[in-house]
């Protein structure tokens, strides 16, 4: 293999002269400290591997040698409550051995291999066994059960079973025998190519919810389990924020979050809190059903680009014992981004604004792996992916924003102007929208009752209703409106102030359960329908306004805790007798 050699660098670019041996999509070692590549062309002058490290120092005669396989992560226990690169290398374990900075070629395993495990196993000797059915299972945080399950390709018939017990992550546990009478060894982890989806029995409708605890994303524009979501926004309008927010609050088992050409800052926040943050669900750090794929501006740019196929796979493997797991992009411009790099280095035809012409294709192959399945375990599962977008300048025109918008059915866009007004989370209600309400209304029918998607609609039609007065409003002011409109901008305004924005620092509005955000709703209607009786009788709004109930309503998330619900009886009481005395 010596015969393989750097013929040409360019950046992370690397070519190799002469016909090779290697295979497309294959993953190398490069120059004499083994830096990881992968084989992104082949033709009978040419072999181009792209490097996800940094190539300083390289020249040309250096070798570079085959592994045989295509680019992989290592999959077990051990990967939550760990932070890595965008290929899989811990970042922990690279500190302890070089410091600060990651060291090029670094050949830490990405999972500890010499933590033992408490295994506990699920099959005896004469079981027969299919790809991805669970043969063991052991606590791997306090909260988090992985169950090991045979690779996907491999069936047969278990031929031997070690007793229950201590296990480090290489030693083999089992042993499986396959029709054609091949052994195979069941030790605590598998490998899986990330640029291929792991397959499943059968894909299932989106019908449940993932709850947020946010009410703008809830109740306005909600997004299934197993389904696709965007937010974009300009630098500042709060993307990173969001995305903590759900990450803290969504009510899936386990967390994928992936700084992708993030500010270093911004991830070390994101080390911080989470580190420190209880999981309202369980009472333990949030860690213990957190993944971190920190993958920094400042880090080699075509590990940027493998850092999203890293952690969805992560997902994937999760998914397939049976938990739901969202994972955070952030974001999916700098992805791009890395595309643009590279191809760029290439010499490949230039597309819209440089982006290379397959941005949409990579993009749908990213959010296609995002859905609601029932798993080779026969189990259900979930990946629900929210990416984050980072137009320039706001313009959600350019590129990167109108392919998401084609794969995803959730598009929440934050505002500039929302932001500096400090209306957060800064989702323009008249730009967003969610394709899920078909699917999740029978959800919301069932366990809130018909009032949820009825009050939905009735706030959704007054936003719309102000923002057309709005317009007229600014040309010739509010004086002329009647009454009725003006009780329309009123309520709006209560619904913009008291049921949109939301406070993240605020211990009863960080998270607020459906119910409380179903009686919010209730209530703001509740006055709205009674002052409508009330100029209807040509009453001046003036006399209303007086009451302080809309100021009143405006402050309900922060008075109203979310365990003392039945105090939305006494608004609706205090409001019926004020309006009463005026009628």
């Amino acid at each position: 293999m010596e015969k393989n050699v750097i013929y040409g660098i360019n950046g992370p670019v690397i070519t190799v002269k002469g016909p090779t041996e290697f295979k497309m999509m294959e993953m190398v070692h490069v120059g004499k400290e083994n830096l990881v590549g992968e084989i992104i062309g082949i033709n009978d002058e040419y072999t181009t591997v792209q490097v996800y490290e940094e190539t300083t120092g390289l020249k040309p005669g250096d070798p570079i040698t085959g592994t045989g396989n295509p680019m992989n992560v290592l999959l077990g226990p051990g990967i939550i409550d760990n932070i890595f690169d965008g290929i899989e290398r811990p970042l922990k374990a690279i500190e302890e051995e070089s410091g600060a900075f990651i060291s090029r070629g670094s050949q830490v395993n990405s999972l500890d291999d010499q933590k033992l495990w408490n295994v506990t196993m699920k099959v005896k000797v004469g079981d027969k066994l299919k790809g991805g059915e669970i043969y063991a299972t052991l606590p791997e945080t306090a909260i988090i059960e992985h169950r090991l399950m045979v690779p996907p390709a491999i069936s047969g018939e278990i031929t031997e079973v070690k007793p229950d017990g201590e296990y480090k992550l290489f030693d083999t546990i089992a042993k499986i025998k396959d029709e054609l009478g091949v052994e195979h060894n069941l030790t605590l982890c598998q490998k899986w190519p990330i640029r291929y989806s792991r397959p499943i029995e059968e894909r299932l409708s989106t019908t449940v919810p993932l709850i947020t605890g946010q009410r703008v994303m809830d109740t306005m524009f909600p997004i299934a389990k197993g389904g696709a979501a965007a937010i974009p926004g300009g630098f500042g309008t709060g993307k990173t924020m969001n995305q903590h927010q759900l990450a803290k609050w969504c009510d899936a088992d386990i967390i994928v979050y992936v700084g992708c050409g993030e500010r270093g800052n911004e991830m070390s926040q994101v080390l911080d809190e989470f580190s420190e943050l209880i999981d309202p669900k369980s009472n333990r750090p949030m860690t213990d059903r957190t993944v971190l794929i920190a993958n920094t501006s400042n880090m080699p740019v075509a590990a940027r680009e493998a850092s999203i196929y890293t952690g969805i796979t992560l997902a994937e493997y999760y998914r397939d014992m049976g938990y739901d797991v969202a994972i955070m992009a952030d974001s999916t411009s700098r992805w791009a981004e890395a595309l643009r790099e590279i191809s760029g280095r290439l010499e490949e035809m230039p597309a819209e604004e440089g982006f290379p012409a397959y941005l949409p294709s990579r993009l749908a192959e990213f959010y296609e792996r995002a859905g609601r399945v029932k798993t080779l375990s026969h189990d259900n599962g979930s990946v629900t992916i929210i990416g984050a977008v980072s137009p320039q300048g706001s313009d959600f025109s350019e590129p990167v924003t109108q392919n998401t918008k084609r794969f995803t059915r959730v598009f929440w866009a934050l505002d500039k102007a929302l932001a500096y007004a400090r209306h957060y989370p800064a989702i323009n209600w008249m730009e967003s929208y969610s394709e899920y309400f078909n699917d999740l209304d029978p959800w919301f029918n069932e366990h809130l009752g018909p009032d949820f998607v009825e009050y939905r609609n009735r706030v959704s039609a007054l936003l719309q209703e102000e923002s057309a007065l709005m317009e007229i409003v600014k040309l010739i002011g509010s004086d002329v409106l009647p009454d009725d409109q003006k009780l329309v901008i009123e309520t709006a305004k209560a619904i913009r102030v008291g049921f949109l924005q939301q406070n993240a620092f605020h211990a009863e509005d960080t998270y607020v359960p459906l119910e409380k955000q179903m009686k919010m709703m209730g209530v703001i209607l509740h006055l709205y329908d009674r002052a409508k009786e009330v100029i209807a009788k040509e009453i001046p709004i003036s006399t209303i306004l007086k009451l302080g109930l809309f100021d009143k309503l405006s402050k309900m998330k922060y008075d109203i805790p979310n365990n003392k619900l039945e105090m939305f009886d006494d608004y609706d009481k205090e409001i019926d007798k004020k309006i009463d005395e005026i009628l």
